[in-house]
């Protein structure tokens, strides 16, 4: 928002010249759009990392100088709409359009390849990349990798067809934690605030599977929702922002309040199997609102306001920010009664 710095859900639409913005989905029942961005002399900035704790932004400045802050569910959403926005701001360079859309049509990762699965493929132990002993900074590692290593895998299994690409792919495990950095080299390297110069394509840039990719769940050790809590009576749902219990980042989750019995399972908008990410029995919880003046303990990033909090009676405490203070009042009136 312009005038308060809150974050609101639009309904965007994509023209040739323009960029609308909906209140409700579809703009249905509303006779004008929100509000509109014109693309001509806009610069778009992709990733925006003037948001702590916000790496799914878009940056849109404005040939007058007004700056637009867009924030996306996913990272494919968000690059697929930047690229889309690109070629419509520079829709009068034929030269620059054909370049994007061959990249569109090259990079097959916003289509049909989670990072997930390229993980598995890189611990197969037939096909996989291959783990070597190595110095870094006067230490041994046991199971390492360098970047260029990383690289040649990469475009060997098209799931890149360049260089470029196989960077980008490697910079992202490497952004959500299923690799990490080891040595001088490439651990200096991750100090730099553009994502795009954090991974080396080096060899002697070292990197390592990170804890939480190496170690293969069993089917037991899985998260696990018993089919009854998933059967009560759904009494509210909808999209609110909650922080992350390990990296304390904050994201888009829809959640579903349901009663008899009474559970509030949250679920990942990103993915297509509806199937809950999270949640927690209602039974012995407390749920109260935040206060707006400063940042409660606990609480890190860039907080924009609307938060409240859930206390399980196991003391777990999760912390949820709704779209203003109406939706925080609705969902802390719908929990009470089922606590």
């Amino acid at each position: 928002g312009h005038i308060v710095r809150n974050w609101k859900v639009r309904w965007f639409v994509l023209l040739q010249d323009k960029l609308l913005y909906y209140k409700t989905e579809g703009g249905k029942k509303e006779s004008s759009p929100k509000g509109r961005i014109l693309l001509d002399g806009c610069t778009i900035t992709c990733p925006c990392l003037e948001y702590e704790n916000r790496p799914l932004l878009i940056k849109l400045k404005t040939k007058t100088n007004t700056d637009y802050f867009l924030e996306c569910c996913s990272r494919e959403e968000r690059d697929s709409w930047a690229l889309d926005i690109t070629g419509a701001i520079h829709a009068g360079h034929p030269v620059q359009v054909q370049e994007l859309h061959r990249m569109k049509n090259s990079f097959k990762l916003l289509d049909n390849i989670s990072l997930h699965h390229i993980v598995e493929r890189m611990c197969d132990s037939g096909t996989g990349i291959k783990l070597t002993r190595n110095l870094g900074q006067g230490n041994r590692y046991k199971e390492t990798f360098t970047g260029s290593a990383l690289v040649d895998w990469l475009i060997s299994n098209r799931f890149a067809v360049s260089r470029f690409e196989a960077i980008t792919l490697a910079s992202m495990l490497l952004e959500e934690n299923f690799t990490m950095a080891v040595g001088a080299r490439s651990i200096e390297a991750t100090r730099y605030s553009d994502p795009s110069e954090q991974f080396l394509d080096d060899s002697t840039a070292l990197y390592m599977f990170a804890e939480s990719s190496k170690k293969h769940i069993s089917p037991k050790e899985e998260l696990q929702f018993n089919i009854s809590e998933l059967s009560g009576t759904i009494v509210k749902q909808g999209f609110l922002v909650k922080q992350g219990h390990k990296r304390k980042n904050w994201k888009v989750r829809r959640f579903v309040l349901r009663a008899d019995p009474a559970f509030l399972h949250y679920y990942d908008p990103t993915k297509e199997e509806n199937r809950p990410v999270g949640g927690f029995s209602l039974r012995g919880c407390l749920v109260s609102a935040l206060e707006d003046n400063g940042v409660p303990a606990g609480v890190k990033g860039n907080v924009q306001g609307n938060l409240f909090k859930i206390i399980t009676k196991n003391d777990i405490h999760y912390y949820i920010q709704a779209s203003s203070k109406a939706e925080r009042a609705q969902w802390i009136e719908a929990i009470k009664p089922l606590t």
